[in-house]
């Protein structure tokens, strides 16, 4: 089986309040399976397609540009890009 790429994190505040990370994918790239320990919303930079690999199976979902989403703390899965272009956004943390 082929390796995927590693999509880029870039740690940009880190406090005990919040954690902001940029996120960059190359086409195909991921982020490699984790649980979030955080609620979080997501800021997308760019449009695009994302792939998630959840336990209960996979899933599609459309980066918009500036069109902010939210999630609570204990989703796990992968996030893998499944643009033919780089794709970014923003992840928000909160502690």
């Amino acid at each position: 089986m082929d390796q995927r790429p590693k999509a880029v994190p870039t740690v940009q505040v880190s406090n005990e309040r919040v954690q902001v990370t940029e996120w960059r994918f190359a086409p195909g790239a991921e982020t490699g399976w984790h649980r979030h320990e955080m609620d979080y919303v997501v800021v997308p930079i760019t449009d695009g397609r994302l792939l998630l690999e959840t336990r209960d199976g996979n899933l599609e979902a459309e980066l918009t540009l500036g069109r902010s989403y939210a999630r609570s703390v204990g989703v796990e899965h992968n996030v893998v890009n499944a643009s033919p272009h780089e794709v970014a956004f923003v992840e928000i943390e909160v502690r």
